[in-house]
């Protein structure tokens, strides 16, 4: 198992001396969830709706609440899906670790190809593993793919909707201040058209934990030009708002779990 890299001694043995469950008080957990990435539509329904949460995870950050809707008669839990892969599949494991079964994240990525404009849905079919989460979870590789039912499931509700979409490879990296150039550069030349720090280990983790974990993104801010260019992406709420509800969509149109 010793390798000259510590990261590439993946080590699959179950149970691990910490589990989630270990982490968490049991309460009544929806089987779906959207792990949204964006505070300000969290923020929204929560003062639209009045809500209070459901429960909450605790890290050194605070209180990470967790929050239900009912979208189409189904129960849906909400919760901010934190930012970097680490904190990331941290947040999705007490979600699993809850009752979660379908968990559909929403969220943006920079495009590595100036072409594609801002607000474009993206819904990623692999994950280049640019960052150190997945290698906890998965064999050491190149990529890990998204799930194949999940995939379908997000084609079906944007197809229904209405909705361009691009279905594409992303580049998930630790270090937003080290996408060089070249970087770049052979990251497109691989077949990403996006950039991001999370979905390599959210993929990883589900594939991990046997749930079902789907992606939707939006093509924000473009690092795939000659300068940097921020395109305001953040500040697109309507379309932030529009991808949260797409992923509610998804998790209702997934199958009931066995």
């Amino acid at each position: 198992m010793t390798n000259d890299f510590p990261l590439l001694e993946f080590d699959p043995e179950r149970p691990a001396l910490i589990e989630p469950h270990h982490t968490i008080t049991p309460v009544s957990f929806p089987e779906l969830a959207v792990a949204c990435f964006f505070k300000d539509v969290i923020d929204d329904i929560v003062l639209r709706d009045n809500l209070v949460p459901l429960t909450a995870q605790r890290s050194e950050m605070g209180q990470h609440p967790i929050y239900e809707i009912t979208y189409r008669k189904r129960r849906i839990a909400i919760f901010h899906a934190g930012s970097g892969a680490p904190l990331s599949a941290g947040l999705l494991e007490g979600a699993i670790a809850h009752g979660a079964k379908v968990i559909i994240a929403c969220g943006g990525a920079g495009v590595l190809d100036p072409a594609i404009p801002l607000g474009q849905i993206i819904v990623p079919t692999a994950a280049i593993r640019d960052e150190g989460t997945s290698y906890h979870y998965l064999p050491p590789g190149r990529e890990v793919a998204a799930n194949p039912l999940g995939l379908e499931i997000l084609r079906e509700v944007l197809e229904s909707q209405g909705d361009p979409y691009l279905f594409g490879k992303t580049w998930t990296t630790d270090a937003i201040f080290r996408e060089t150039r070249s970087k770049i550069q052979a990251r497109r030349a691989e077949g990403a058209i996006v950039v991001e720090m999370e979905t390599a280990a959210l993929f990883a983790v589900g594939d991990f934990r046997n749930v079902l974990v789907a992606q939707l993104l939006y093509a924000g801010d473009n690092v795939g030009g000659e300068s940097w260019d921020h395109r305001e992406w953040s500040a697109q709420r309507s379309i932030r708002k529009s991808l949260f509800f797409l992923a509610c969509e998804a998790c209702c149109d997934a199958p009931p779990s066995p």
